[in-house]
């Protein structure tokens, strides 16, 4: 499983921004405005129908699954938290800062 597509949304109702690398802290993605959590993940099923920030190579129900696992992307650690409210997919904090990148391996640490 591996990161596709890494997004960031600065503004409410606005496009989203590509990125090929970012750097996340506890409170999310660089760029990206404050929302119900600090980064939200579906899979390449749901990848145009979202405003999710990062997109993993698997269906957006393999995602789902995982709730409650540690994952590792690049330098970065994440709990996966919850079903994201209405909205495909799941939300995540972030345990560790770091860097990740379209590309980037997901690792289940848990």
């Amino acid at each position: 499983m591996q990161v596709i597509a890494v997004r960031t949304y600065p503004a409410a109702g606005e496009p989203g921004i590509e990125h090929a690398s970012v750097a996340i802290t506890e409170r999310g993605l660089t760029g990206d405005r404050p929302k119900k959590a600090p980064v939200s993940i579906v899979g390449a099923d749901r990848a145009d129908s979202t405003r999710s920030n990062l997109v993993l190579s698997v269906s957006t129900a393999e995602v789902v699954a995982m709730v409650g696992q540690v994952i590792q992307l690049g330098s970065v650690t994440m709990v996966l938290e919850g079903a994201a409210g209405s909205c495909p997919g799941l939300y995540a904090a972030v345990g560790q800062d770091g860097t990740l990148a379209v590309g980037d391996t997901v690792i289940v640490l848990d």
